[in-house]
């Protein structure tokens, strides 16, 4: 088993935190006055920072340091968020991700004009100066004997360094406010043999001498308040000695090992014993008993919480996947084999295997199942800046996040919706003058849905624009050649255009459309996932667009048919009905059509097509299947019936036999072809376009 790399889990945590705090800046710049968004975007900079400087990420820690404390005026309620201000944040946030996945392509000069950018939105009536430099607490004078301050008692809870919080890292923001003098108290730390190396044992006897209030204190420490105890009393007003640097006071008396280890530059420690004097309304003793027993409780509160989720690697699930279908393989070879015998035992062993692998390969898609949020979440950055860049004000609303699909299909499915919504805020959306002046609101609306429907996720994108302009779609087919002029077609077909290669009606080229190279790739993307993708518009009120796909790509419920002497499977959630084909039918062997209660549906003879060999069948079957609101009917020998069909990729030798998307094994070993239904009902509909023509002349 290879060793798990420390710094990719913080890749992957980081990855995650970034997802957080891009959805609180986003959010924040429609509801500026939020508390919570604000607090959530520092508690995700705070741990970024902090597990930046554990796993060595130096420039990381420093520069979020910086962009927490440019930001702490809005944290404080100084200002409130622009959207400036939050377009500068997230160039930030881009930065710090490049630091962390790419630190070679990134540059300190750009950092800093970061950096730049974010001080002039937060300090404008300051002139410029490092943001360091302004954030820095003044320091006090040596003449200034008597001030006053605060006393405070730091109890952390011992997991708080495995949650990537370092207590002294909060000390250092401590002294910021003022000259700290900090004495640790060593007194429960445990003998060597006993002693966990990631728990925490120190506490902290702190005198701030400041002249600041309590809820500055209480914003350096607002991330770990509930992993520590803090006693806080006012300081009386003493004689306030000269701090003397630190290493001058490890020379001249030596400290415990642990002040040793844990020492840092900015805090000044007086090593002493702890005073008797009391801490303030006196909460029981740090060092009394009680209290160290009843740490492990929530501890192992948290410990449980850990349990409940577990980071998997995704090769690895892709490997449990596959052992699955092999394992699906093997019990429909036991299957079959059992029910050519006649040994009774055999065939309950072959249905409980049957029953367990079922569940087993239940299970295992389950856990490759993933929330479509997390694939919905990236497009709210894709529409804030399209909608930044192009002056048109775009609402982005989601719904069904929490609608789940195989890892797969998530991954496969980010690039198709990114053209889809690009060409729906680019071509969709109107300008703000046109929509004033055909009586809408100025900003539009974006509406990104998923919705489970049977086997399948229906995943529309629907904009409130001016919709399609089939005139000018069916003006541009006739100019490329694609249809002859004055040819009857209705506007559905007119609109499928739209997905020929090469295809685009926009009036220039830009960088966002022009070239004709978007609709196409979504049309091919989605096939490849044996989905389908459906377009509807109204003129002036907007366009959906409809994408039907499937749960998984790993293992479907297929319908096994023979034709001729091969075997063939059918997704199971493409047939709607199976019917047979009669003699009037037969007889129209010219025309190829199905009278389906009233309806005409063409229909494909699979022998034809398979050129298979022998007499066919006296009674054949037909198959009526569907893609989007087209039927087509299948004609084969036979129906055997329900197969589980692990798929397996064709090779790249078989990449222009476009009828199949991949193949199977079934029970007795041998293989067989999943017919691809997107490409059958392509293939019937330009028969009927033949035929037609045909008649015509």
């Amino acid at each position: 088993m290879n060793a798990i790399d420390p710094t990719e889990v913080f890749r992957q945590e980081a990855s995650e935190l970034f997802e957080v705090l891009e959805g609180a800046l986003l959010d924040l710049g429609q509801r500026p006055d939020d508390r919570e968004l604000v607090d959530s975007a520092f508690r995700a900079l705070h741990t970024i920072k902090g597990s930046g400087a554990m796993f060595g990420f130096d420039k990381v820690a420093s520069f979020t340091h910086e962009f927490e404390t440019a930001f702490d005026r809005v944290r404080k309620g100084e200002i409130k968020p622009t959207q400036e201000l939050i377009s500068v944040a997230l160039a930030a946030k881009d930065y710090i991700r490049a630091l962390i996945e790419d630190p070679q392509s990134t540059d300190d000069i750009i950092g800093e004009a970061i950096l730049d950018d974010l001080k002039r939105f937060v300090f404008p009536d300051r002139p410029a100066a490092p943001v360091a430099e302004i954030a820095e607490a003044p320091p006090l004078a040596p003449s200034e004997s008597k001030q006053t301050g605060w006393h405070l008692y730091l109890e952390f809870e011992s997991h708080i360094l495995r949650n990537g919080s370092n207590p002294l890292d909060l000390l250092e923001d401590l002294c910021k406010l003022g000259p700290c003098f900090v004495v640790p108290v060593t007194d429960g730390i445990p003998f060597l043999d006993e002693m966990e190396p990631e728990d925490c044992y120190l506490k902290w006897d702190v005198k701030l001498h400041a002249a600041c209030d309590r809820d500055a204190i209480d914003d350096v420490f607002m991330f770990v308040q509930d992993e520590m105890k803090l006693t806080l009393s006012p300081l009386e007003q003493v004689e306030a000695p000269a701090p003397l640097p630190l290493f001058q006071l490890l020379d001249e008396e030596p400290a415990p090992a642990p002040v040793a280890e844990m020492a840092v530059p900015a805090v000044e420690a007086v090593v002493a014993p702890v005073a008797a004097q009391p801490v303030a309304k006196a909460e029981p003793k740090p060092e009394a008993k009680p209290e160290s027993k009843s740490e492990p409780k929530p501890e192992a509160k948290r410990d449980d919480r850990g349990i409940a989720t577990v980071r998997v690697q995704a090769e690895r699930l892709d490997e449990l996947m596959d052992r699955v279908g092999e394992l699906v393989i093997a019990q429909a070879r036991l299957t079959q084999l059992a029910s050519s015998g006649s040994d009774l035992s055999i065939k309950m062993i072959a249905e409980e295997i049957e029953r367990l692998a079922s569940s087993l390969r239940d299970t295992t898609m389950g856990a490759r199942m993933v929330p479509i949020g997390s694939l919905f979440g990236r497009f709210r950055r894709l529409v804030h800046d399209l909608s930044r860049d192009l002056s048109k004000p775009v609402e982005f609303v989601t719904t069904g996040e929490d609608t789940e699909l195989d890892k797969t299909m998530i991954e496969c499915l980010a690039d198709p919706l990114v053209h889809l919504i690009r060409n729906a805020i680019d071509h969709g959306i109107e300008d703000t003058a046109t929509r004033s002046a055909n009586g809408k609101t100025e900003q539009g609306r974006i509406e990104l849905a998923a919705v489970h429907s049977g086997a399948q996720v229906l995943v529309t994108v629907k904009d409130n624009g001016g919709g399609l302009n089939t005139a000018r779609i069916r003006a541009k087919a006739e100019e490329q050649g694609l249809i002859a002029s004055g040819a009857v077609l209705t506007d559905h077909e007119i609109h499928q255009f739209l997905f020929h290669p090469g295809f685009s009606t926009a009036q220039t080229i830009s960088a966002l459309s022009g070239r004709g190279v978007g609709m196409d790739v979504v049309k091919r993307t989605i096939e490849n996932m044996r989905g389908t993708i459906d377009l509807s518009t109204r003129p002036g009120q907007g366009t959906t667009v409809t994408l039907r796909l499937p749960l998984t790509l790993a293992i479907i419920e297929g319908l096994l048919i023979r034709v001729g002497e091969g075997r063939y499977i059918i997704p199971l959630s493409a047939v709607e009905e199976c019917i047979e084909l009669t003699a009037e039918d037969e007889r129209s062997r010219g025309r190829n059509f199905l009278n389906v209660r009233g309806n005409l549906v063409p229909f494909l003879r699979l022998r034809e097509i398979m050129t298979a060999s022998g007499t066919p069948d006296r009674h054949q079957k037909t198959i009526i299947i569907s893609t989007g609101e087209t039927h087509v009917g299948l004609v084969a020998d036979q129906i055997i019936g329900n197969h589980q069909t692990v798929i397996k990729s064709l090779s790249k030798l078989h990449s222009d036999v476009t009828i199949f998307s991949g193949a199977t094994i079934l029970g007795d070993g041998t293989a067989a072809l999943i017919l691809d239904v997107a490409q059958l009902v392509t293939l019937a509909q330009s028969k009927v376009e033949k035929q037609h023509i045909s008649e015509a002349a």
